[in-house]
Parts: C-alpha cells; sequence; structure tokens
C-alpha cells in the first residue's frame, strides 16, 4: 500500500466512526425522547459529548495522517499513528459514552489521543522541515 492508501484507509475508519457516533446520539435521543438540545438529560448529555469530542479531535488527526501520506512518510508510521489514535478513539467514546465518571476507557483514550496528536503534529514538522533542507 502507498502512503496515500494508507492515509485514505484511516480517513474512511475515521468516517466510520463519527458516523456511528452521529447515530449513537440519535438513538439515544430516541430513547430518552428528547427532540433538542439535551433536554437536561445525563444520557443525551453523554452521548452529544462523545461525538463533541470526536469532532474536536479527529479531523486534525486525520488531516495529519493525509498530509503525511502526501509527504510519502513511511506506511509504517501512517498505521501506527492512524491505528494507535483510532483505538484511542473507540476507548474514550465506549468509556465516556458509558459513565459520566473515569473509567478506564476514557482515560486512557484520552491520554492515547493527546499522545496521537502530539505525535502527528511532530512528524508533520519533521516531514515539512525535512523538505526545506
Amino acid at each position: 500500500m502507498t502512503s496515500m492508501a494508507i492515509a485514505t484507509l484511516y480517513v474512511g475508519l475515521f468516517g466510520l466512526l463519527m458516523l456511528a457516533l452521529k447515530f449513537r446520539v440519535g438513538q439515544v435521543r430516541t430513547q430518552e425522547k428528547v427532540g433538542f438540545g439535551d433536554g437536561g438529560n445525563e444520557a443525551m448529555q453523554r452521548a452529544i459529548r462523545v461525538q463533541g469530542n470526536a469532532v474536536e479531535d479527529v479531523p486534525l488527526v486525520v488531516l495529519g495522517l493525509v498530509v503525511l501520506g502526501a509527504m510519502a512518510a513511511p506506511g509504517w508510521l501512517i498505521h501506527v499513528l492512524g491505528a494507535t489514535f483510532f483505538v484511542g478513539r473507540v476507548l474514550h467514546a465506549v468509556g465516556l459514552g458509558g459513565s459520566s465518571g473515569g473509567s478506564f476507557g476514557r482515560a486512557a483514550g484520552t491520554l492515547l489521543t493527546a499522545l496521537m496528536q502530539l505525535a502527528t503534529a511532530g512528524a508533520c514538522i519533521w516531514f515539512a522541515v525535512a523538505q526545506l533542507l
């Protein structure tokens, strides 16, 4: 697989994850009979927050993966960043989606998300600077 093909794989996987989170909000909205907003309902607030956290974090990292693919970064690097970030986002969604308190999934997901954001940003800077030299 080329670097761009690998990056494209993660665009697709994260697209499916975002769609699943969107459907979960709709499912909770129907179950809890909340027509608009969160209705003060804790389950609805959690579902919205899980989706919101993904909306905050996923686009920038996915863009970074695509840019790394365009810069012909090694495929293994894009896989490590993409797969680890994906696992982190799933852990976070499961952890926060199941409880408004602390949980292993939420903590591990938050940590993996932050580490992969940092690593992806660092890799983008590294490959950009390498092109200048």
